[in-house]
């Protein structure tokens, strides 16, 4: 992001009102915008000149020159470390990363071994993209990553088979309602597990704290209740994200195949729940991840007593009476 490139003058987080739902809508489709994978190292480093200047006083005003470049950072480079986030985990190639293993998922008829694989590439995924885009106040340990990744793998292998084996077992449901939770199971499945992978991937935050930062963007301390509204923020914003992909999609292939996708061949069914589950993506993804600001404020009185009581100021003395964190993706 932009905000890793440092300098004295404050940088705005957006052009566009993130205090508000709409606002960060539109901000996120900008970060999120795949275009944005084209850009090159040069582009990078005269991204970073042009921000650089505007932070150091050389550029007085935020020019649509600015905002390109606010743009480029914010969509590859990760707030904390100042380094691209690799290719295939950014939010830009998000909807991308995902299709392949969206489409395996929602597959009718997997049997136990396909669901098993399927769930374990996407928990793969998510692991991958939690691990390049969370806090980098604390690195986590090999063993650790290790550890919390099977742990996520077998959530999700545990509810998607437990489901796909107790739903045929329900003799009450009509066979159209079974249909219809069947399709569902992989929803089930991701949002329970993205749960468990957002807490495990990122408990080392909740028992040691996040950096918490001015209005400046200097450092002032460490907070582990902080590092609680951003770690439970994005395990509810893994759940609002995966619902209009892993529900739309497959309610939607159910009508259309009792209509004009009857009789089709299993390629032809593939392509168009392919093609529903892009355009969904596409769609749904700036709404989803603009549920909760990236950038969080937090009054100081909320904090632990060593930092709320503090008298706090910053450099040039004025009182901080609210801190700000990066949430993570």
């Amino acid at each position: 992001m932009a905000s890793s490139v440092t300098g004295p003058v404050p940088l705005p987080h957006s052009r566009y009102d993130l205090s508000t739902y709409w606002g960060r809508v539109k901000h996120c489709a900008e970060v999120s915008d795949p275009r944005e994978l084209l850009n090159t190292d040069k582009d990078l480093d005269a991204a970073k000149k042009v921000i650089s200047d505007y932070r150091n006083g050389v550029l007085k005003t935020t020019t649509p020159e600015f905002w390109e470049a606010k743009k480029k950072l914010d969509s590859t480079i990760h707030p904390d470390t100042g380094e691209k986030v690799l290719l295939p985990f950014r939010m830009s190639c998000c909807v991308m990363s995902n299709l392949v293993v969206c489409v395996g998922m929602m597959t009718p008829g997997l049997g136990t071994m396909g669901t098993m694989f399927w769930q374990w590439a996407n928990q793969s995924l998510n692991v991958a993209i939690n691990s390049a885009n969370s806090n980098k106040s604390h690195k986590m340990s090999t063993s650790t990553l290790i550890t919390n990744y099977t742990a996520a793998v077998t959530a999700s292998c545990g509810v998607a088979v437990g489901l796909n084996k107790l739903i045929p077992k329900l003799k009450n449901l009509s066979p159209n309602t079974k249909l219809i939770l069947g399709r569902l199971v992989p929803f089930a499945a991701v949002v329970s597990a993205g749960i468990v992978n957002v807490f495990l991937m990122r408990g080392e935050e909740i028992r040691k704290g996040i950096n918490v930062f001015d209005e400046n963007g200097d450092q002032v301390g460490v907070s582990k209740k902080a590092a609680v509204v951003a770690v439970g923020e994005t395990a509810a914003s893994r759940v609002i994200n995966a619902t209009p992909i892993m529900v739309v999609p497959p309610l939607l292939m159910v009508r259309l195949q009792k209509t004009i996708l009857k009789n089709k061949s299993f390629m032809v069914q593939q392509l168009a729940s392919l093609g529903i589950i892009t355009l969904t993506s596409f769609v749904a993804l700036p709404f989803a991840l603009a549920a909760f600001p990236q950038h969080e404020a937090i009054a100081l009185k909320h904090l632990e007593p060593e930092l709320s009581n503090k008298q706090l100021t910053t450099k040039d003395g004025k009182k901080i009476e609210t801190v700000y964190f990066n949430r993570g993706m």
